[in-house]
């Protein structure tokens, strides 16, 4: 792929509230706020969150190329509990993905995977994240996250 393959990221450039929703706990007001921006040269984008529950981190993750392999892109995840992670990621059609299945930076204890789909006007992501606890065998939900456009 080549840089400008970076291109089709560019529905996400922006501000963006956050709504996660887990399954068994109550309905909460419970938003945060992420932000999508090239750095110089727009080799890469940067997200930057912030979440106010303390058992949600706040972070940041810089996402670029893949290596040709299995992923177009790869996004290098770090938050303010310490974790680093490298997810692979797709966004082909109007749907992000994003998966982790080898271990990185830190230890593999569960496969991860995130599937949002971009409203068609571009100003909602739905999307849920999932666990697998047996090398993806079989997943289970771990919670649902919605992204709005403020900007």
């Amino acid at each position: 792929m080549t840089p400008a393959a970076l291109d089709a990221l560019t529905p996400l450039v922006g501000a963006w509230e956050l709504e996660p929703v887990f399954e068994d706990a109550p309905p909460a007001d419970l938003r945060g706020g992420t932000s999508f921006e090239w750095m110089e040269g727009r080799r890469l984008l940067v997200q930057r969150w912030e979440v106010p529950h303390p058992d949600a981190p706040d972070g940041l993750a810089v996402i670029g190329l893949g290596d040709g392999r299995d992923a177009p892109y790869l996004q290098h995840y770090f938050d303010t509990r310490g974790v680093a992670r490298v997810y692979e990621m797709s966004f082909e059609n109007g749907v992000w993905r994003l998966w982790r299945q080898t271990p990185d930076f830190s230890p593999l204890e569960f496969h991860q995977r995130f599937a949002g789909t971009l409203a068609d006007d571009g100003a909602t992501i739905d999307g849920r994240w999932e666990l697998s606890e047996d090398d993806g065998a079989s997943w289970r939900k771990d919670f649902d996250l919605r992204y709005r456009k403020v900007s």
